[in-house]
């Protein structure tokens, strides 16, 4: 069997590192486990959350992003995170549990009801988000997905390594806010769900 080497990187939020197995994690899509209640749908999440010190796990296409609870010294779960990694990968087991939804899609899925006369300006800042703000935030770890667009302002909801970092506010109103605004004008606010 060939040896394994998972990556490990920081991320801006000093919570969350991210693993990177050098194979395929998910096909498509994203799946963010905010709590261990949630990681029943995967084997893999449910042992990162049995180590008893991490507070969320995301699959990425070729990461996974593990977020520490508070006052976890990173170098002692990151040796645990990295076994438990090193195990799944190496057996060839399933991500998920068979019947169990892979990748979450909910990018189409808005919060609340929106105008259909607004469909052009949505379907500009969907594609937006999916060719130049889901690459960047991946790379930090993270994902963004669309919520909705009404009344001018556009509703994000942030993932993995994003989710409760410190400066994920500042990347949200300088970065993305900008970016958006500069190509679809229609847009005067982007906020956080």
């Amino acid at each position: 069997m060939p040896r394994m080497l998972i990556e490990v990187e920081p991320t801006p939020n000093p919570s969350t590192r991210k693993f990177l197995p050098g194979t395929t994690v998910m096909e498509a899509g994203s799946r963010d486990f905010p709590s261990a209640e949630t990681a029943t749908a995967s084997p893999l999440a449910e042992a990162l959350f049995a180590t008893g010190e991490v507070e969320g796990v995301f699959f990425g296409r070729d990461f996974i992003s593990v977020t520490a609870q508070p006052n976890v010294d990173w170098r002692g779960l990151e040796v645990d995170v990295l076994q438990i990694l090193l195990d799944h990968f190496s057996s060839g087991a399933p991500l998920f549990r068979a019947g169990t939804a892979e990748g979450i899609h909910i990018a189409d899925a808005p919060a609340f009801a929106e105008d259909p006369e607004d469909a052009d300006i949505i379907d500009q800042i969907k594609e937006l988000i999916e060719t130049r703000v889901r690459p960047a935030v991946a790379q930090d770890g993270g994902d963004i997905i669309y919520r909705g667009y009404k009344d001018r302002t556009l509703y994000l909801q942030m993932q993995g390594a994003c989710s409760g970092c410190p400066s994920s506010t500042i990347t949200l109103k300088r970065g993305i806010e900008g970016l958006i605004r500069h190509y679809v004008p229609e847009v005067e606010s982007v906020e956080a769900i």
